[in-house]
């Protein structure tokens, strides 16, 4: 057992525990505002579980998924059963079905299924291209590729969840350039997403998304309705300046001008109590995490861990750099957390899977 654990990559685990341990500290700050702890209290649940879940997969052995490929697929269609559900067992919260509710009412926890998905994409199309590496010229495989991914967007897009949606897009693509696409075919998958999005602004957009959409493009429209939330974490980055005002100081967080604060806009948070300095630290740390990911990719000798590692990395990337984004007004406003930081059970211990896998990885 001492000898396993000397394996594990304690650079990345102490970087990811950082991370969570910054986030544990706004999500207080927040409750104190608020009066309420309960999130509070549920985060630590949730980091003890990830903690014992990373542990466990950190004997899995990958080599599993190869001998065994339609183990990845029963998975795979599992989580598409559950993606499912969600239209016809989860409550509606605020305009969107992406949680199932488990315990009474009022109390309890909620399971996000969207966290696991991606976690299974990501080993599902590193075992599809791992097999198909030589042939990435023939186009049937892509087209394959993307009706796994397809399937998954679709019904995550129509909850509506827009965000985690792209994430997987995001996925799909930087594991196609890393597996080696032809730019021809690459340039086309860019013109046909170009084409999807126009069709989608009439056809599958909400209202409130196309809104949140044009108060980017157009911030001087108004401030007081759809784009309210990016002017307060605007106004709760700006004000924090340097060294930040101070935990449990910052008054758009204290007050209850951040709409979100436990998620989408936690970032805002940190900027305004920690500042510039703040900041810098998570920024950094997320480098680091990053670079051990990437480190086990570059280290792997076979192609699943490799393109596992990669695309475990791609969405953590666009997923850190949409949400900062987001809370710094030069992207819309598309409902993303920050891993690792912000609120949220299922997708704290859906990235510790990754991290349990990555573990596994290094450790066979």
């Amino acid at each position: 057992m001492i000898k396993h654990f000397r394996k594990f990559d304690w650079v990345l685990i102490v970087t990811a525990l950082l991370l969570v341990g910054i986030g544990l500290i706004s999500i207080y700050s927040i409750s104190l505002g608020k009066g309420d702890f309960l999130n509070f209290k549920k985060q630590i649940i949730f980091l003890i579980t990830s903690l014992i879940v990373m542990v466990v997969l950190s004997f899995f052995d990958w080599r599993s998924f190869k001998e065994n490929p339609y183990l990845i697929l029963v998975i795979y269609f599992i989580c598409i059963v559950l993606l499912l559900g969600l239209f016809f067992i989860a409550p509606e919260i605020r305009g969107v079905k992406s949680w199932y509710k488990i315990g009474p009412p009022g109390g309890g926890f909620s399971f996000d299924p969207i966290g696991l998905t991606t976690i299974i994409l990501i080993v599902l199309l590193a075992k599809f291209f791992s097999m198909r590496h030589v042939e990435m010229y023939k186009l049937r495989h892509i087209l394959l590729s993307g009706i796994y991914v397809f399937i998954p967007f679709l019904l995550i897009a129509r909850q509506p969840d827009l965000g985690s949606a792209l994430i997987l897009l995001a996925l799909w693509l930087g594991v196609l350039v890393v597996s080696g696409i032809k730019l021809r075919h690459f340039l086309a998958l860019v013109l046909i997403g170009i084409v999807v999005f126009a069709l989608s602004w009439s056809l599958f957009l909400k209202d409130y998304q196309k809104q949140r959409i044009v108060s980017f493009l157009a911030p001087q429209v108004e401030t007081l309705g759809i784009n309210w939330s990016q002017s307060q974490s605007k106004i709760a980055i700006g004000s924090g300046g340097v060294w930040g005002k101070g935990f449990a100081e910052g008054s758009q967080t204290q007050l209850g001008f951040l709409s979100e604060p436990y998620t989408d806009f936690i970032f805002s948070v940190i900027a305004e109590e920690f500042g510039l300095i703040g900041v810098l630290v998570i920024l950094t740390l997320f480098g680091i995490l990053i670079w051990r990911i990437m480190r086990i990719a570059m280290s792997s000798e076979f192609n699943i861990p490799r393109l596992f590692a990669f695309g475990f990395a791609i969405v953590l990337f666009f997923q850190i750099f949409i949400h900062i984004g987001m809370n710094l007004g030069i992207l819309p406003v598309i409902g993303l957390s920050l891993p690792l930081i912000s609120y949220g059970g299922s997708s704290l211990i859906s990235i510790f899977i990754g991290i349990g896998l990555l573990q596994g990885i290094k450790t066979h």
